[in-house]
Formats: C-alpha cells, structure tokens, sequence
C-alpha cells in the first residue's frame, strides 16, 4: 500500500507539471523558435541529472555507451512526442495541445490491453466512444474560432495527435525497462540522445537578446523536463500503466483553468483562449471517456 500511495503522489506530481507547461511553452514560442526550445529543455535536463548521477552513481553512464535497443526507440518516440506537442501548442493553444494530447493516455491504456493481458470491459468501450465524440465537439467548435488560420489549426491538431502515438509508444517501452534497468539511469540516455540529434537543427540566433523573465521560464521548461520524467518513470515502477494514465489525463483541468483566468484577466503576454459551451462540454467528454478507457476492470 505504501508503494501503492507513492505511485499515486509521483503520477499526480507529473500530471501539475504537464499541466502548468503548456502555458510556459506558449509564453516562450513568442519568442523562441519551437525545435531550440525542445532541445533546450533536453539539453538543461540532462546537465542537470548529469552532475547528480556524476556525484551519486558514476556508473550510470554506461548505458550511454551499450543502450538497449528498446531504450533508443523509446528515446526516439519520446523526442518526436516534445517536438509535435511543441507545434501543437505553435499552431494552436495550450487548452487545444493538452485535450488533443490525451490521445497519448488513451493509447497507453490500449496497449495495456494488447501488451499487457489487461482485458477490456463494456465500460472501457463506451469511453472510447465519448472521448472521440467529445474530440469531435470540441474540434468542430475551435475550428470556428481559427476560421482564419485553419490551415494552420489542423496542422497544429495533426502534430498533436502524431505526438500522442509516438508518448504512447515512449510508455509502453518504458513501462518494460523500468523493469531491469534504473531510472536515473534511462534518463541520462533518454535527455542526451535527443540533444545530438535535435543539435543540427537549432537556431542558435533566436536565443540571444532573450529578457530574463523568458530565460527564467526556459529553465523552468528544463527543470519541469527532469522531474516530470523522473516522477513519471517512478510512478510507472510502482503502479499499474492504466492508473498512471488516469491521473496523468487530469492535466488539461489544470490548463483549462489557468488559461480561463488568464483570458478573463485579459493579460497581453499570452493569447486568449475561446471556451465556449461546446468547447467544455467537449472537454469535459474526451476526460471522461479517457479515465474510463483507463479504468482497469476491477478483478474477482
């Protein structure tokens, strides 16, 4: 129970991170461009687990000179997963890039099924059918409110949902190599891989004459990075992938609200969000179809 309750905590403190980054990440896009802000956050958070695991544990590094193959497909979905979810919230908002992203915890719980042996119930069923309706919804009622940049909105939306397959594809193998290997250890390789590839690509120009509030929120960007998966990978050792998906599905609640009140206050240094009835009762139906996809069926 005490591993139980520590899961629980871990998954619940990913699910704060994840719902307060979209906002950072938007904030930063005005002013950085999307692929230099993904690689820095790789970049900061593998410095930073880095110089630990050189004090705590040296020996950790040697997963980054034999990694398991699994451990680079992994590194590879999860890289593609920060570079849609960044386009996402580019071309879209942060309330559109959280409630399209939950595709990913849907996923999750899918392969739970397949991979698993986790079996489906009628109820699992039925929220995979609410969650594409209230995706429907809500879609149908943004895509009025980018009437004039469509193009772009459905771009945003197809980054969105490519990264939701490639975080799904990330879990599952992680939920695999937790099992042998440390998570420290998984991390160093999973930061440091994308921080070579993504180098070729990175526009060094667009970080130089930053202010320091947007510095202040890239490092945030990094930190939110190294916990978020840390906590994560953690969770995943010591709970059930579908509760994890669970908790982790209630992060848009924590974006919608936020970027309500920063709509209503009619703050300049973010673009407003447009909630309308259709938007929340859409939101509302692709959470709830997704914790009962997640739901595990409760065992005789």
């Amino acid at each position: 129970m005490q591993n139980h309750l520590k899961g629980i905590i871990y998954a619940a403190i990913t699910a704060l991170f994840w719902g307060v980054l979209a906002i950072v990440l938007k904030i930063i896009d005005d002013k950085v461009e999307p692929i230099t802000i993904v690689w820095f956050r790789f970049l900061l958070a593998f410095l930073m687990l880095a110089g630990w695991q050189a004090v705590k544990n040296p020996r950790s590094f040697g997963v980054l000179i034999r990694p398991p193959v699994l451990l680079v497909i992994a590194t590879l979905a999860l890289t593609w997963n920060y570079i849609g979810f960044m386009m996402g919230i580019h071309y879209t908002t942060p309330s559109n890039a959280q409630l399209f992203i939950q595709t990913g915890p849907i996923l999750l719980a899918v392969a739970g099924i397949a991979f698993f042996k986790e079996k489906i119930s009628r109820l699992q069923v039925i929220g995979f059918i609410i969650a594409l309706l209230g995706m429907a919804f809500f879609y149908r009622d943004q895509l009025i409110a980018f009437f004039d940049v469509q193009q772009k909105y459905n771009l945003g939306v197809i980054h969105l949902l490519i990264a939701a397959i490639a975080w799904a594809l990330y879990a599952v193998l992680q939920k695999k190599l937790v099992l042998k290997i440390d998570v420290q250890r998984l991390n160093l390789f999973i930061f440091g891989l994308p921080v070579l590839i993504l180098l070729p690509f990175v526009k060094f120009a667009t970080l130089q004459h930053l202010d320091l509030v947007t510095w202040l929120l890239l490092l945030f960007g990094g930190i939110n990075t190294l916990l978020s998966y840390t906590t994560l990978s953690k969770a995943l050792q010591l709970i059930e992938a579908s509760k994890v998906s669970i908790i982790i599905i209630m992060n848009p609640i924590i974006t919608f609200i936020t970027m309500g009140i920063l709509t209503q206050l009619n703050v300049k240094w973010i673009g407003h969000e447009r909630f309308s009835v259709f938007s929340i009762i859409g939101g509302f139906l692709v959470l709830s179809g997704a914790v009962l996809v997640a739901k595990k069926q409760k065992q005789r």
